[in-house]
């Protein structure tokens, strides 16, 4: 028998990490592909946390928005930042900068939680979860070739779409996870580009906190 064909084929390891706070953040306004930077108070939030060891010597790549670049340089300054642009936020198309509470008070809106969007749902022009879901994937696909880890500086919802295919939710009801900033999301891909959970969320120590 011979063992190096028995063995599993290692996995690459991947970390979502959500950008810091903006004035959108701060108003409840959807910001998809606005590129609106981090606020003061997003910036200096960002500066005090700190990656984990095991994460320090990964390659950090970001979306191209104001807000995920800026949070990637922030928390890893002595490292070359990448840029993907499949890693952009969703496109909300009319609905960028409305407030979610205003367009759910509004009828014509045709307004509905993310929850209950399943993967076909598409704000008016905007993008579609189906959509994001393949570009997202053809990411994950090129990061499984990677023996590196890789660190992602992306938004929110690419992050649903990523934990969404690592635990089988399709955007119909609560999802088994929640997405909180200052947090790692860990997973492992197979060799298809699968994702799949790789243990609990790691949160980032802030400096002058307590370890």
């Amino acid at each position: 028998m011979n063992s190096r064909t028995d063995r599993p084929a290692p996995q690459s390891r991947l970390a979502l990490l959500r950008h810091g706070r903006t004035a959108w953040n701060r108003a409840h306004r959807l910001q998809g592909r606005t590129d609106v930077p981090l606020d003061e108070e997003g910036r200096l939030e960002v500066s005090r946390l700190r990656l984990p060891p095991d994460w320090r010597d990964a390659r950090i790549v970001s979306s191209p928005l104001q807000r995920a670049i800026e949070t990637a340089e922030l928390l890893a300054p002595d490292t070359v930042v990448s840029v993907e642009p499949r890693l952009s936020e969703l496109d909300f198309g009319d609905w960028e900068g409305r407030q979610g509470a205003k367009l759910k008070a509004d009828p014509d809106s045709g307004f509905r939680d993310i929850e209950h969007w399943g993967w076909g749902f598409r704000p008016p022009n905007g993008e579609s979860l189906t959509e994001l879901r393949a570009r997202v994937s053809a990411y994950l696909r090129e990061v499984a070739r990677s023996t590196t880890p890789v660190l992602a500086v992306c938004h929110i919802n690419v992050m649903r779409v990523a934990l969404a295919l690592a635990h089988g939710w399709d955007f119909d009801g609560p999802p088994p996870f929640q997405i909180k900033r200052g947090r790692l999301y860990p997973l492992r891909l197979e060799a298809d580009g699968t994702p799949r959970p790789d243990g609990p969320a790691v949160r980032l120590h802030r400096e002058g906190a307590p370890s």
